[in-house]
């Protein structure tokens, strides 16, 4: 009993180093790329060598660093920050970061699923406009963006460049007026092989997939979007705050 509670509490620790580790490592704390040596780390948290090895395997398996022999523990891949501060299209929120690019893998009017006649308040029988896109920043796969557009702002986009233009930005244009507020939801999956194959993942790779509503400054819906962003590439950010006047609260 003894030895498991011991490797429960090394486990335990092990993991609160890795969750402040890894976000040295996303924000760039670490200056050339190189972690310091785990005999620094473990005087710096307090903790045992050992913990410090489990805590660099936990981020290893995460793909965010590499242990090499003789070289040390270096930074692996940069995740690209995506803030949830406002209501921004991909190249507007990665700007810079590189150059976003899209692939338009399918696009056209069809009937809309239920679901989405309902999300989009449609009337029955009436079309959308279906896009579906791989987007990627600096040539790198980022994400499979599904598409589902009400006609009146969809169907201008058939002669738009949707190559170098986010959606949003078209559809203001179209529109006549800014886009206004989004419903999101955010959760993690598992990438189908379809998509592993689309976006260069491992098959069952996470993913991060957002469903997003998005409406005009008038109020109406006109933009459902289902984005899977690869896990590896991208992290969420964004402030909270509490309104303590609320009475709801």
């Amino acid at each position: 009993m003894e030895l498991a509670d011991a490797r429960r509490r090394r486990a335990d620790r092990a993991r609160q180093v890795a969750d402040l580790l890894r976000r040295e490592v996303l924000h760039g704390g670490f200056g050339g790329g190189h972690l310091p040596l785990e005999a620094a780390l473990a005087r710096e948290f307090g903790t045992s060598r050992n913990t410090i090895r489990d805590a660099l395997d936990l981020l290893r398996d995460e793909g965010l660093i590499e242990r090499c022999p003789g070289v040390g523990t270096t930074v692996a891949a940069e995740k690209y920050p995506h803030g949830l501060h406002r209501l921004l299209g991909l190249a507007e929120t990665l700007r810079e970061h590189g150059e976003v690019t899209n692939e338009v893998r399918a696009m056209g009017l069809i009937p809309p699923p239920a679901a989405v006649r309902g999300r989009l308040g449609l009337p029955p029988g009436e079309d959308v406009v279906y896009v579906e896109r791989l987007r990627r920043l600096n040539g790198l796969p980022l994400s499979l963006d599904l598409t589902y557009l009400v006609r009146e702002v969809g169907e201008p986009l058939f002669d738009a460049d949707l190559v170098h233009n986010d959606v949003f930005v078209l559809l203001e244009r179209i529109a006549g007026q800014p886009l206004g507020v989004a419903e999101l939801t955010i959760e993690a999956v598992n990438a189908d092989p379809h998509t592993a194959a689309v976006l260069d993942a491992p098959r069952g790779a996470a993913l991060l997939m957002v469903e997003r509503l998005t409406h005009l400054s008038d109020g109406r819906p006109v933009d459902l979007e289902f984005v899977r962003f690869r896990g590896d590439r991208l992290t969420m950010r964004g402030h909270l705050w509490r309104n303590t006047d609320d009475p709801g609260r």
